[in-house]
């Protein structure tokens, strides 16, 4: 097994935190750089303003009539001229010859290398900055001028050392911003990941402790509309829907194991009695009869319960095929006309036009059958059912009426469940599971489709209709 690296060392939280400081970080420092070098240009900017105004005082001064010389501050009670501060004055000809200097220049001379001198000549204005020029680094303009056609050049220089000092005094000021910003940041940051994971871990703990003892028991909401809250929302109804599937399925096993225990006690104790002595052929012959309808109960229902298994793992979508209900519809009342017939019950099929579905073949027609005999087996002694086709639009529908006594309100919203059998079903002792619409519904969901109940126990309009509704074929849209 390969080693671990570092980063799957750490957990989540750390690593949001770590992600989270590094890039406050990296923005930081590009924000800081170019703060730095929008300063530092602004700064030295300023500076080469202030130099290039001197410049241009001394070169208007010099183009009145008179000696060539640098307009220093006259000694007297006069105030210092600010703009001549530590300024440094050249005048030079177009040699390099000076010709006049300030003061405070002393016996030193600002540089006129020869490329200065051919950029003069050529009338261009030169900045330039002079790492070692005396103690500290200087900034210098020089820039052309003609006098009576003579060519000379006014030399300003001042020191950086004001300039320098401001920048590093601000890279400073940048630096403990940045770090006390990273702090606030990456505190901040901590203790909001430690509240909101501290949050994650109690829903981890409390989803632990959720098992099927305790299925009942719900997340600890936050109590915020956050994402948290909306998580621990959404977890909390996904448990509700996992609860009434469990639920459900419990009691879908409980009664699957009282319906299969029910015929084989019948079954048990039958062939028991009939074994306890010797008894005549035509006995036996009755018990096996009597046993043979017991199987076939049995071999129903276990082929119910394994096509409701089959659908609830996705293993029943047959091939599917553009089918002519009308001709299913037909089909399924000639199988079912002799058991209508015994009870003076008569099926009309409401005449209409093809009406066609994509669906299995087989599948389609044991919807059918089940409503139908579902139809034959509540309706009254000599009433009727009634089957209808139609064409919605994008739906099709086969609806299935009856004369029978109806279904109570309160039983409507369990038609559908496995092993539901109404009132009316147990006092009558109607023969059957409950698996009959349970298992038409769940074939009408996996072809796209559904099956809905209408029902009235009025006397003066009592009946049941079922509708099974199928989407019709694109290509017939």
């Amino acid at each position: 097994m390969p080693p671990k690296t570092t980063t799957s060392l750490l957990n989540f939280r750390t690593r949001l935190v770590l992600v989270h400081l590094a890039v406050i970080i990296t923005v930081l420092t590009v924000a800081a750089f170019a703060a730095h070098l929008s300063l530092s240009r602004a700064v030295h900017g300023q500076l080469d303003a202030a130099l290039l105004a001197l410049a241009e005082t001394e070169i208007s001064m010099l183009a009145e009539k008179g000696p060539v010389k640098v307009h220093d501050t006259t000694a007297g009670p006069a105030p210092p001229s600010l703009m001549r501060l530590d300024r440094l004055v050249q005048i030079i000809d177009a040699n390099g010859q000076v010709l006049a200097r300030s003061v405070n220049l002393g016996a030193a001379k600002l540089p006129v290398p020869p490329e200065l001198l051919s950029r003069l000549a050529e009338g261009n204005t030169v900045f330039e900055t002079l790492p070692k020029f005396g103690e500290e680094p200087v900034r210098m303009v020089s820039m052309p001028i003609r006098v009576d056609n003579r060519l000379m050049a006014i030399q300003v220089a001042g020191s950086l050392d004001d300039t320098s000092h401001v920048v590093d005094s601000a890279s400073i000021l940048f630096i403990i911003m940045a770090l006390t910003l990273i702090v606030a940041v990456g505190v901040a940051g901590v203790l909001l990941t430690r509240r909101v994971f501290n949050a994650i871990d109690n829903i981890v703990r409390e989803a632990h402790h959720i098992g099927e003892a305790n299925f009942a028991e719900r997340l600890p909401h936050p109590g915020t509309s956050d994402e948290i809250g909306r998580l621990v929302d959404t977890l909390n109804e996904m448990l509700d829907r996992l609860q009434q599937s469990f639920e459900v399925q419990r009691r879908f096993t409980a009664d699957a194991s009282h319906e299969l225990r029910s015929p084989l006690s019948r079954l048990r104790m039958e062939l028991e009695v009939t074994l306890r002595r010797p008894r005549e052929p035509a006995d036996y012959i009755q018990a096996l009869h009597s046993c043979m309808e017991e199987v076939e109960r049995l071999s129903l229902l276990v082929e119910e319960l394994l096509t409701l298994a089959r659908i609830d793992a996705g293993q029943e979508r047959n091939t599917s095929e553009v089918v002519c209900l009308n001709q299913l519809v037909d089909e399924a009342a000639s199988r079912m006309e002799a058991i209508a017939s015994e009870r003076a019950i008569r099926i009309r099929i409401t005449p209409s036009p093809e009406v066609m579905a994509r669906v299995a073949r087989g599948s389609a027609s044991l919807v059918i059958a089940n409503l139908l005999d579902n139809a034959v087996k509540f309706s009254r002694h000599g009433g009727n059912v009634v089957v209808t086709l139609a064409d919605e639009g994008g739906m099709v529908s086969i609806s299935v009426s009856d004369t029978g006594p109806g279904i109570n309100r309160e039983e409507l919203p369990h038609l559908f469940e496995r092993f539901y059998r109404g009132t009316s079903t147990r006092a009558e002792e109607t023969p059957g599971v409950g698996l009959g619409l349970a298992l038409s519904q769940s074939i009408a969901h996996v072809y796209g489709g559904c099956i809905e109940v209408a029902s009235s126990s009025q006397p003066s309009q009592s009946g049941t209709q079922f509708t099974f509704k199928l989407p019709k074929p694109a290509d017939l849209l």
